[in-house]
């Protein structure tokens, strides 16, 4: 019994181009194969029908090897999963509830993950590798995304889309925060960060009031001074990168060849820090337990503390002379290797994200908005209470007082990372 094949293009989607294989009815082969009693010519008919269908079977041969699966087709909504390395999600989180459900035919479902930031660019590259990406949307912050984007890991969101992300609806710090992701971090919160140290009225009595005064007080105080490591927390990036203005390094933008107080200051103190755990948390905590009396801190990580009782409501701040407040802020990234099909719909959402309604939201985690048109008075009342009960004078009208600065750029901030991991918390970091 004789059987023909016809190829055909494969059905349509986003990861599959290529032909598959029909079986023709018999009905049909009948038409198509001339009869024994014409097999030495075969009938005009015959041979006629028999070249019309090979002609087409060659268009859809043709057509199945050279036409690209359009994007998107039967796709359907998809499911979001993210990752949290920044704790962005406090502020962000119910802006991606808030879009799911406005978007079902978009997104059916989401998945959120954390993760310590250190440990995010590998485990990413790991998916890359595979080419298999799980992931379709980053939530990190100035230490795991400037890490992801040195090593190529993310896609280049800005130019390409600038129309969809225009830089003058930002405040000016996340004009700042977005020039510093390059292309590769969209800006999602931001304020003017640190360093500010957290400490305890009770036991504290006469908080430092200079470098001098805060390194005497350390000395005589062993053990109840605590920041965590830099690459795992805002507060701990803050005091690394915020000293060398305080303390006059040379050039305070270059770790490198610039930083010499600030390195001799980190290792002279860092004899009275029991250890450097890696994650904010564990020094409020212990903070909150009565372990430590000092602890690094920056805007959100003093306020919300305190609004959600996780330290003491009666904990105070001091400032040291001469600080220049670093821009601290998170970011949204798409890793290389989401398809085409996702990444539209990831975009559609960092766009929602930005809607100065969906924006306001976010300063109950007290970071704030990066979008100049969420002011707080348009933020539901119930935020405006919280934030004016956990907000400090020293935060109010802070161009006029302080110098704001931005974050070190990425190569540098790396190069910092790494060498007080080097030099400073050696073998006194504690993961967590």
């Amino acid at each position: 019994m004789c059987r023909l094949w016809v190829l055909r293009p494969a059905p349509t989607n986003p990861t599959r181009i290529g032909l598959s294989l029909i079986r023709v009815p018999p009905r049909v082969r009948r038409d198509m194969v001339p009869s024994a009693a014409n097999s030495q010519g075969g009938s005009v008919m015959s041979q006629r029908r028999l070249g019309i269908l090979a002609a087409a079977a060659v268009v859809l041969v043709v057509a199945g090897a050279v036409l690209p699966a359009r994007q998107g087709d039967a796709q359907g909504p998809i499911t979001l999963s993210l990752i949290d390395v920044s704790g962005d999600l406090s502020s962000t989180r119910v802006i991606v509830e808030n879009y799911q459900k406005a978007n079902p035919d978009k997104v059916k479902a989401v998945t959120f993950q954390r993760a310590p930031a250190p440990e995010l660019p590998a485990k990413i590259k790991a998916q890359q590798d595979a080419g298999r990406v799980d992931v379709n949307l980053l939530l990190v912050g100035q230490d795991a995304g400037s890490v992801l984007a040195n090593n190529g890991q993310l896609v280049k969101l800005l130019p390409q889309y600038a129309k969809l992300f225009p830089t003058d609806e930002l405040t000016d710090a996340g004009k700042v925060l977005q020039a510093e992701g390059e292309g590769y971090l969209l800006p999602s919160v931001v304020n003017n960060g640190g360093p500010v140290f957290i400490y305890n009225p009770a036991k504290v009595k006469a908080p430092p009031k200079s470098v001098d005064e805060f390194k005497a007080w350390a000395k005589a105080n062993p053990g109840k001074f605590m920041y965590a490591r830099p690459a795992n927390s805002g507060p701990g990036r803050s005091i690394l990168c915020g000293l060398p203005f305080i303390l006059g390094d040379k050039k305070p933008n270059d770790p490198v060849a610039g930083w010499d107080k600030t390195w001799a200051f980190l290792k002279e103190i860092g004899e009275s820090v029991e250890y450097y755990p890696t994650g904010t948390a564990i020094t409020l905590k212990e903070f909150a337990e009565g372990t430590r009396w000092i602890i690094a801190g920056i805007m959100e990580w003093d306020m919300k503390p305190r609004a959600e009782g996780t330290i003491p409501p009666d904990s105070k701040i001091f400032i040291l002379p001469n600080t220049s407040f670093v821009i601290d802020g998170h970011f949204w990234a798409i890793p290389k290797g989401v398809s085409a099909a996702e990444q539209e719909i990831v975009l559609d959402l960092m766009k929602f994200m930005r809607r100065p309604d969906q924006q306001v939201l976010t300063w109950k985690a007290f970071i704030g908005p990066s979008i100049k048109a969420a002011t707080l008075d348009k933020a539901p009342p119930d935020i405006q209470k919280l934030v004016a009960e956990h907000w400090r004078p020293e935060y109010t009208d802070m161009e006029k007082k302080y110098k704001i600065v931005p974050q070190l750029p990425v190569k540098e901030l790396i190069a910092a990372m790494d060498r007080w991991d080097k030099e400073v918390g050696a073998q006194r970091i504690k993961k967590f």
